[in-house]
């Protein structure tokens, strides 16, 4: 009688099952670029609301995507995957076929500036006074400046001293920073447009040329009632999202010449 094959009798892991249904995989992908709405999946997939919503259920009991509500109309809600994760039962995947296959979570890690092609980001919020400008500091680190980059806001406010503090945390000052009004940067060209907002999204002025939208629904830690120190912690929360969310994001930019339109 032969040896018995550990493992050969199992079933694929969770995430294969979950995220290999093609209708899923699409979302996944979608998501992938930009947090959406469902009404948005359903227009880009060609799919009715219902089915759009059962597989997001899906993926949201598997831990791969989350749902917020928007704060430019609380009947909607936009929907995120959380990369993260991806990569977390990716590896696990791997390595319940074969050791050799557990994957290296090059994310973590930023790219060297020499990886990055110099093209121009602009981060869009309400108040440009916290998540658009930990975004521009974490993505000028990231880069060693490599990366163009800017941030501005519908109406501006000063820059939230626990925005410094978040940043300050990180080895970044931006305590000399000031708030900007989106128009200054009317006519110009760029290669991303990252709204942070939701209200910012629905009012998202036109720029020349091509380039891609992409939306991060994120909440306005400035919104929360309290002292400073009270709230920092909303604040650090919001900084260590966008480092992970800008982890991945280089890993998108990465080789993309200025003026031509990423993929």
């Amino acid at each position: 009688m032969g040896a018995v094959v550990a493992g050969r009798d199992s079933a694929p892991p969770g995430f294969l099952r979950l995220a290999g249904h093609p209708l899923r995989w699409r979302l996944l992908s979608e998501l992938a670029c930009s947090d959406r709405q469902v009404r948005e999946l359903c227009g880009r997939l060609g799919q009715a609301q219902s089915l759009v919503s059962y597989h997001l259920g899906r993926l949201r009991a598997g831990g791969l995507v989350s749902a917020r509500r928007s704060s430019a109309d609380g009947r909607d809600a936009y929907y995120s995957l959380d990369l993260a994760r991806c990569s977390e039962l990716l590896a696990a995947a791997g390595a319940a076929l074969h050791p050799a296959l557990i994957p290296v979570p090059s994310w973590r890690a930023p790219l060297a500036p020499s990886a990055v092609l110099p093209v121009r980001v602009l981060f869009l919020c309400t108040g440009n006074g916290a998540r658009s400008q930990m975004a521009e500091a974490l993505l000028e680190q990231a880069t060693g400046g490599r990366v163009h980059v800017f941030s501005a806001g519908s109406h501006p406010k000063r820059v939230h001293v626990n925005a410094v503090r978040a940043m300050s945390e990180r080895g970044i000052d931006i305590s000399g920073r000031r708030a900007k009004h989106l128009d200054e940067f009317a006519g110009q060209r760029f290669d991303y447009v990252i709204t942070l907002c939701d209200r910012v999204r629905e009012i998202c002025p036109e720029f020349p040329g091509r380039h891609e939208l992409v939306h991060w629904s994120i909440a306005d830690p400035g919104r929360v009632e309290g002292t400073a120190g009270e709230t920092y912690p909303v604040f650090e929360t919001v900084a260590a999202g966008l480092s992970v969310r800008i982890g991945f994001f280089l890993h998108r930019i990465r080789g993309v010449p200025s003026g031509q339109e990423a993929t």
